[in-house]
């Protein structure tokens, strides 16, 4: 379990309310991502506050009526994957530089070179990274930002990701969680039936495939069907 004068905040406003968490900057982070996590490692306490610097707790009822719920799993994971958390200075830089091995990793292992149909070295594709000052973002996931960042290193490498095209089927009640998620890649086909399910098309590379159903399941409590077209 984390101390409490080792945790950071992250907090969240809603219907003009802020609602805060003491968290594991690690933790809170792989959340964020979609990971499942260990809440009594996340979590020094199980409190929701108001102003958690002046330990001001925030009243039950406008946390009942903010997240529909009691659950302090469910509002715990909804303010850490929605809202803010307030990294050092040192823990973002950390965190980014973290981040940018990942994709960098993943770039050269999943991306080849179309014209001679071999992968490009890491440092290859470090150097592209600061040549085209692509920004990476050590709050959102890799799946949400490798697409971006070939695009952008399209412009000085030949560079392509071997892609798979996937059909979803995401019940209505989970519809409001998960389409943002999927909107970052590149929809073929989109309905909504009858009873509020949404099916869609996309595609997205082909490396990006277990991370991403990985957060669907997340996301939807395992009620997501997922095909490969």
């Amino acid at each position: 379990m984390v101390k409490v004068d080792q945790a950071v905040i992250a907090r969240i406003e809603k219907n003009g309310n802020k609602f805060e968490i003491l968290v594991d900057p690690n933790l809170a982070m792989d959340l964020k991502h979609g990971k499942d996590v260990n809440f009594d490692e996340l979590l020094p306490l199980y409190t929701i506050y108001k102003d958690s610097r002046a330990g001001e707790e925030q009243i039950q009822e406008k946390i009942k009526e903010a997240f529909k719920t009691d659950d302090i799993k469910v509002i715990v994971k909804k303010i850490i994957q929605d809202g803010e958390i307030q990294l050092t200075t040192e823990q973002r830089r950390k965190f980014q530089e973290n981040k940018r091995l990942e994709i960098i990793s993943f770039i050269s292992k999943n991306a080849i070179n179309p014209q001679t149909k071999l992968p490009h070295p890491p440092i290859r594709i470090e150097n592209a990274i600061e040549q085209a000052k692509i920004h990476i973002d050590p709050f959102k996931s890799s799946t949400e930002q490798i697409p971006k960042i070939v695009d952008a290193l399209k412009k000085i490498l030949p560079i392509s990701l071997e892609k798979v095209h996937f059909a979803v089927k995401i019940p209505a009640i989970y519809v409001g969680h998960a389409v943002g998620v999927i909107h970052k890649f590149e929809i073929k086909k989109e309905q909504y039936q009858t009873n509020g399910d949404l099916l869609v098309e996309f595609e997205l590379p082909a490396g990006l495939k277990q991370d991403l159903i990985t957060k669907l399941n997340s996301l939807t409590h395992g009620q997501v069907d997922v095909k490969i077209v």
